[in-house]
């Protein structure tokens, strides 16, 4: 599941696009932008696809309808991977529901009390949260477990 979300700095926006896994919860790829655009998506599928190295044939990716999920680019760049692509309904949001849970949570629990200087003060914070997540947060939907401890139980048992 993938989306994009903008984070002020003092000198403008920093656009996080986060990949989620649902059955573990764990971001497994991002990527942080001055730009909102096709390349951003890409970058952080290209991330999550270098950080884990899955067998991507057959793997689904679900987004929204957002001009970057849609463009010709970013088609072009899943079909590569052979990924199977699922999209929002148009003026859904709860489809992508997941995703904006993670997002609400980065905002309440660590930005929406901070203020950036710059870009690169965003992508600290932004990338050190994401570790928190993945490593130390306990999430109810997954028994009370940090999305990696949910990653290892599923990997044991197939």
């Amino acid at each position: 599941m993938s989306d994009i979300t903008y984070i002020r700095n003092h000198q403008g926006w920093s656009y996080l696009a986060a990949i989620l896994d649902l059955g573990t919860k764990e971001i497994v790829g991002w990527s942080l932008s001055k730009t909102p655009d096709t390349e951003l998506a890409m970058s952080a599928l290209r991330n999550a696809i270098q950080r884990n190295n899955p067998i991507t044939k057959n793997l689904l990716l679900h987004s929204d309808q957002g001009t970057q999920y849609t463009s010709n680019m970013f088609d072009v760049y899943c079909n590569k991977f052979k990924l199977i692509r699922s999209m929002s309904r148009k003026g859904n949001c709860w489809d992508n529901a997941v995703i904006e849970r993670f997002f609400r949570n980065l905002k309440t629990e660590r930005l929406n009390t901070l203020s950036f200087i710059n870009h690169q003060a965003v992508v600290s914070e932004v990338e050190s949260y994401i570790y928190f997540y993945n490593y130390k947060r306990l999430n109810s939907a997954i028994d009370y477990m940090t999305p990696n401890q949910k990653f290892n139980e599923l990997r044991k048992c197939g």
